[in-house]
């Protein structure tokens, strides 16, 4: 059995769900040594051996990459199953693949987990990763696509939330731990323009010494940062989350707010929304109980797909856009949305996809749980001129259920779910609605999979699944399968 402080020799044979290698030895019984399998003995979770050894679980080792030999020491308090990891120590074995990271914080801060890899080994595993959970659910594999990567796969990110330490520093949280918080020098997935201004905000803390929230005291002034850009418009949103109001803060540093609003003017020239957002609730979320917009106004513009739409703090978007926009176009073309014919949008959003297919079919009925959202994707629809989209808050089934009732024929069926997947029991009300073609657009491979499994006694036939990389350097990959009716006319 492993001990803490032990150092030891691990094969990586695997990426896990988080990015993390996955790495096996074989022990000894009453023999502290370790012995390294070969790669073809080993299966990808568990060791099968013999004559007098015995099997061994995978351990999770950050920053390697399967096919490695490398040297670890296990933490303190080593439990399997309790977030714990293995430290790594020095590779031994280095993998072609592997490349000097770009950014000064990578293994410091949570952003990235993939810097360490080369970017087409990255878009390798990532497909390698789906056809596993194709494989896993009893689906066939071979109609899953390569990744469509990023030309440019660096300063991607629309959108970033940085924290504050009691201390009043600002970064982002350390790799599973959200007590430790990492100031940042520079950040290579975010937009440069969204770097500039948290660095400005972090300095203006920094010049008037206020203190950061204390999440286990409950005391202090900030506590978030929000920051999100445009790339079509260029406009930026600046959002400071704090426990009082601003006017509460002027009373005790006069010049503080009047100070962060020319900071961020000189510095950042596409600033169009400067909100101080009032949060004292426990949870350590971005939670709006008040809003005061302190420069321009509360939202800023955003394009995608010639759709113009509003982005508020609490709005929900896609962060990478340029994949976004690949995304929409692969769900358009597997769904080949016809004038004459009705379609469901599932957990719709803001309307990211009801519109552009709004534009094709007659009808789109968007449902989604979130009541701003949908409020949201009804502004959008009429700052867009789409008069042909309605949109109902409630959740997957009684939405399905109340559409359905009203319009028993749908012609296809979108659905974009969180992470957790559609689940089962909406997957048998989709089956027994019967829509000619179901477009499944998925950030979880393994959801993905079994939902789509619960079709196939329906009478549907998986015909493709398109992954899209919309989060370089992390194990977080995008999906866009389509499942056909047999029989049912196009």
């Amino acid at each position: 059995m492993e001990q803490h402080g032990e150092a030891m020799e691990l094969i990586i044979r695997g990426f896990d769900d988080k990015g993390r290698g996955m790495g096996e030895r074989v022990a000894v019984p009453n023999d502290n040594k370790a012995v390294a399998t070969d790669a073809n003995t080993a299966t990808e979770s568990r060791l099968t051996v013999r004559a007098g050894q015995v099997s061994v679980r995978p351990i999770p080792v950050p920053y390697t990459i399967p096919g490695e030999r490398v040297r670890v020491v296990l933490p303190k308090r080593w439990r399997r199953g309790k977030g714990r990891e293995a430290r790594l120590l020095e590779v031994v074995e280095r993998h072609p693949a592997r490349i000097e990271p770009r950014c000064v914080h990578f293994s410091r801060c949570g952003g990235c987990v993939w810097q360490h890899v080369d970017y087409q080994e990255q878009l390798a595993a990532k497909e390698r990763s789906v056809k596993a959970c194709f494989e896993a659910a009893g689906l066939d594999a071979d109609i899953v696509k390569p990744v469509l990567g990023m030309e440019e796969p660096w300063h991607y990110r629309n959108k970033m939330e940085f924290t504050f330490s009691p201390e009043g520093r600002l970064g982002l949280h350390a790799p599973g731990d959200f007590r430790t918080v990492i100031p940042l020098e520079a950040c290579f997935i975010a937009g440069e323009e969204i770097v500039e201004a948290a660095r400005t905000v972090a300095e203006w803390a920094s010049a008037f010494g206020l203190r950061g929230y204390d999440k286990q005291r409950h005391e202090g002034l900030l506590r978030h940062l929000m920051v999100r850009q445009s790339l079509a418009t260029k406009e930026l949103m600046v959002a400071l989350f704090a426990t009082e109001t601003p006017d509460a803060v002027a009373e005790t540093v006069p010049e503080a707010v009047e100070a962060l609003k020319v900071r961020l003017r000189e510095r950042c020239p596409s600033l169009q929304s400067l909100l101080w957002i009032v949060n004292r609730g426990l949870a350590d979320k971005t939670d709006v109980e008040e809003m005061f917009c302190l420069d321009g106004r509360e939202f800023i513009w955003d394009e995608l797909c010639g759709f113009r739409y509003r982005l508020k703090p609490q709005t929900f978007f896609q962060v990478n856009p340029v994949q976004a926009e690949r995304l929409v176009a692969i769900a358009l073309e597997q769904g080949q949305p016809q004038p004459d014919e009705r379609m469901i949008d599932l957990f719709c959003g803001v309307g990211t996809f009801s519109l552009p297919f709004a534009r094709r079919t007659k009808e789109v009925i968007g449902i989604e749980i979130v009541e701003a959202s949908v409020e949201a994707a009804r502004q959008n629809a009429a700052d867009n001129g789409v008069t042909n989209a309605r949109f109902i808050a409630a959740d997957a089934r009684r939405g399905l259920d109340e559409v359905l009732r009203d319009h028993p024929g749908v012609d296809l069926l979108l659905l974009d779910p969180p992470r957790s997947g559609a689940g089962g029991r909406v997957m048998r009300k989709i089956g027994r609605a019967r829509p000619k073609r179901v477009v499944y657009v998925s950030c979880n491979p393994a959801t993905l999979a079994e939902d789509c499994a619960v079709l196939l006694p329906f009478g549907y036939q998986l015909v493709e699944a398109q992954p899209v990389d919309m989060f370089p350097h992390t194990a977080h990959v995008e999906c866009v399968a389509l499942m056909v009716r047999k029989g049912a006319s196009s």
